[in-house]
């Protein structure tokens, strides 16, 4: 391995993620000008970082590299719960969604880095994002599945169990989709996202038995999920794509589920057509565009506007701002498939677009201003590079080339526009090149396996066994010429109980039960059709 490659990392995450995080909340602010952070930003940053401490788990026994190791592991875990914490003071939240189902009781995307608390109101922003709190409870259980202990007491399982409840219905709840704006028009109507189901059906996946306390856990500290919910998210997601939506033909973030940290579909012909109709209809000299006719940051774009008329998208076609970001995705799609020469054609693109500057401490010009920034003691020395790499948010096209830039698409040099660095850009950045570059191991990214989704299964054989609840039931069955036993016969002759469907789903209700002190969850609702979890 070349720790020379490794240490440059470790540097360039020191001064464009961690640098920024603030050492009392632990939450990474999204940009220069706000204290709001946003729950996936935060949780792709955690991303990277955990993946930097894998990679220098390789090393020989040295102590530096034993330090750098465990700095980056507590601080994903202080990332990942700061997350936690945010969600835990919402909790009387999921239990009014549970009992109401009334968007304005979602979870909130974004909070205050300096206080975890909520920024806006209920109302006031699209909080219903289920892709959000799904790539957070995927991102904890590959955590959890690699050493890391992020969940510390039974109270913390339940209201990771409550999650899973929150998440498990995405495939017929509309949400404000991983742009937080609904459909394409921005009227601020929800609809149904296939990149959301697909991200929903990975965590349901990654967290079924999984025991969030490692090998010191018991089973009440295992979080437990209903496979027809699995099942009812997947028919979405194979049915839907390569859609995104009713309103959007395609979109860039169903990279995510394509490939990591998603892997939701495992039709291999399907995830083919998805990522070619990507590519071919998004696919930019900077990058991809988000969705076709999307309007945000370009420079006919009206920012005292919310909404937009269904004729007026026009004004955007061909101009769609273009996100570096999902160079870096597709870096990470092929390297995962082991197309090389792919990857270096994404790679070769990356590198030009990113926007290189001079190294600066902490304190420097470039610095954030934030009080609780790292103390520059903390930070390594980043003399051995001579350029900070720095992820831009998105590249438009200026106001004064958009008539040559309709004339012949693709042609015009574009500017930086947002944030810079941009969190989650950034993070995926760190996180593509150091298993580009063989520092890390695919597999070792994704200890659940969901990589092999795809891999050739056994067939599956299901064996039924017909029991009669009572003798009634004994006898109706003898008349149709089918002998079976009762309850109380299975028990006599075996010493084995069985009982109705109906009670297992009162054991369910149970699932998720907690109350202390500070915060009291009631049970998962039993509905009519609870009986069929029982099956």
């Amino acid at each position: 391995m070349d720790k020379k490659k490794l240490d440059y990392y470790y540097d360039l995450l020191n001064s464009t993620i961690l640098c920024h995080q603030n050492i009392l909340t632990g939450l990474i602010p999204s940009c220069t000008t706000s204290s709001h952070a946003w729950v996936r930003d935060n949780t792709y940053a955690s991303l990277s970082i955990w993946g930097l401490s894998l990679a220098y788990r390789k090393l020989p026994d040295v102590d530096e590299d034993r330090s750098r190791c465990y700095e980056l592991e507590k601080c994903a875990v202080k990332l990942m719960r700061s997350i936690l914490v945010c969600y835990l003071k919402q909790a009387d939240k999921l239990e009014n969604l549970k009992k109401f189902q009334d968007p304005a009781h979602s979870l909130h995307a974004k909070f205050d880095a300096n206080t975890c608390k909520t920024v806006v109101g209920d109302n006031q922003w699209g909080h219903l994002q289920i892709d959000a709190v799904s790539v957070y409870l995927l991102t904890l259980a590959q955590m959890t599945a690699s050493g890391l202990r992020i969940i510390w007491t039974s109270e913390e399982v339940a209201f990771v169990q409550n999650l899973v409840f929150y998440i498990e219905h995405a495939y017929r709840i509309p949400d404000y989709g991983i742009w937080e704006r609904g459909d394409k028009t921005n009227h601020g109507l929800p609809e149904l996202n296939t990149s959301s189901v697909g991200m929903a059906k990975a965590a349901l996946e990654a967290l079924s038995d999984l025991d969030l306390f490692g090998a010191d856990g018991n089973p009440l500290s295992t979080i437990h999920v209903f496979p027809d919910e699995t099942q009812q998210c997947n028919t979405v997601v194979e049915s839907v794509l390569p859609r995104e939506s009713n309103s959007k033909e395609t979109d860039a973030a169903l990279l995510s589920i394509l490939t990591y940290p998603g892997f939701a579909v495992a039709d291999e012909q399907l995830i083919s057509q998805t990522r070619n109709t990507i590519v071919q209809k998004l696919l930019g000299r900077y990058g991809c565009r988000r969705f076709l006719r999307d309007g945000y940051r370009t420079a006919r774009e009206d920012s005292s506007r919310l909404y937009y008329e269904p004729w007026e998208l026009r004004l955007f076609e061909g101009i769609e701002c273009e996100w570096p970001m999902f160079l870096a995705w597709l870096v990470l799609d092929a390297t995962f498939r082991e197309e090389l020469d792919e990857a270096d054609r994404y790679m070769s693109m990356l590198q030009d677009v990113v926007v290189r500057e001079p190294v600066m401490s902490c304190d420097g010009p470039s610095a954030w201003e934030k009080p609780m920034c790292r103390r520059v003691s903390e930070v390594t020395n980043l003399s051995t590079t001579t350029n900070l790499v720095l992820m831009p948010e998105t590249y438009a096209v200026p106001a004064d080339r958009i008539d040559a830039e309709l004339a012949k698409p693709h042609s015009q040099n574009r500017v930086t526009m947002g944030t810079l660095p941009h969190i989650w850009g950034q993070s995926l950045y760190i996180l593509s090149n150091i298993i580009y570059e063989g520092l890390l191991l695919p597999g070792e990214i994704d200890p659940l396996g969901r990589r092999l989704l795809t891999e050739p299964k056994p067939d599956l054989s299901v064996q039924v066994v017909l029991v009669a609840e009572d003798e009634a039931m004994k006898s109706t069955l003898f008349d149709l010429q089918v002998d079976v036993q009762t309850f109380d016969e299975i028990y006599r002759e075996a010493g084995i109980h069985i009982y109705p469907a109906k009670v297992l789903g009162q054991l369910y209700r149970q699932l998720g039960r907690s109350c202390s002190c500070s915060m009291i969850h009631t049970t998962r609702l039993l509905r009519r059709e609870d009986s069929s979890f029982c099956r």
